[in-house]
């Protein structure tokens, strides 16, 4: 990478309003859906987490499940332990896990994630100055952190301008209603549509998340939807 691409890459390091807003002009000027989907609903919201240890577990507990069901459990665990750190959810035995709403496997995860932590094996302060494909890597190798889990906390808590959950279900279907595709789009195909949205493949992420939960693009599906990974979706790890 040459000093002039790096500081390119480190002024877009941050989403922020102000990159949003230059991401959607670009992509808007690259795409003409994208630029249809941002006339009809405006700008999407700047989805963003508070970056550490309670979001992380949040986003593990959205592995398989609605929005509103893991954010039920999220709460329920608050109730039981907040501020939640690493050390404080060891705490918690298994019977009140599963009583908030944690599969053996989600309490499994979580644990090993915040041992993971404790033995410093894993620091998400570290993130911060990392590039994305270093901190996937880092993130997964804890075990139930999948490119889906390691996504997501790029996108919503570090704010990353450039990165796309392929394995998200509901971009599949936002991509399937926009190029108008026969079929759901498959991972490997999300990829190679997402090259056309880079460097802003993030914002088109949050575009196509608005166009979904619109409800615009889900008209005639025979599927029963409500599911976002990020926000409403059934995904991946």
């Amino acid at each position: 990478m040459t000093r002039t691409s790096q500081v390119h890459s480190d002024r877009h390091r941050l989403l922020t309003e102000e990159t949003l807003a230059s991401g959607l002009a670009g992509l808007s000027a690259l795409d003409s859906d994208i630029a249809r989907i941002v006339e009809t609903l405006g700008p999407p919201p700047l989805w963003a987490r508070e970056s550490g240890f309670p979001t992380l577990v949040h986003i593990i507990l959205e592995q398989q499940v609605s929005l509103a069901s893991a954010k039920a459990a999220y709460d329920r665990l608050l109730a039981m332990a907040s501020p939640l750190s690493p050390a404080r959810f060891l705490e918690i035995d298994e019977a009140s896990l599963k009583t908030a709403g944690f599969s053996r496997q989600k309490i499994s995860y979580s644990r090993g994630l915040a041992q993971s932590i404790i033995e410093g094996n894993l620091n998400l302060e570290s993130f911060e100055t990392m590039d994305d494909d270093a901190v996937r890597v880092q993130m997964m190798k804890i075990k139930g952190v999948g490119s889906w889990t390691a996504d997501i906390y790029l996108l919503m808590a570090l704010r990353r301008p450039d990165v796309w959950p392929a394995g998200d279900l509901a971009l599949a279907i936002a991509v399937q209603r926009l190029r108008r595709l026969p079929d759901r789009p498959t991972t490997d195909e999300l990829n190679a549509l997402g090259d056309r949205w880079r460097p802003w493949r993030a914002i088109a992420a949050r575009v196509l998340w608005n166009y979904y939960l619109s409800g615009i693009a889900r008209k005639n599906d025979g599927t029963r939807f409500g599911r976002r990974k990020s926000s409403s979706t059934r995904g991946r790890t």
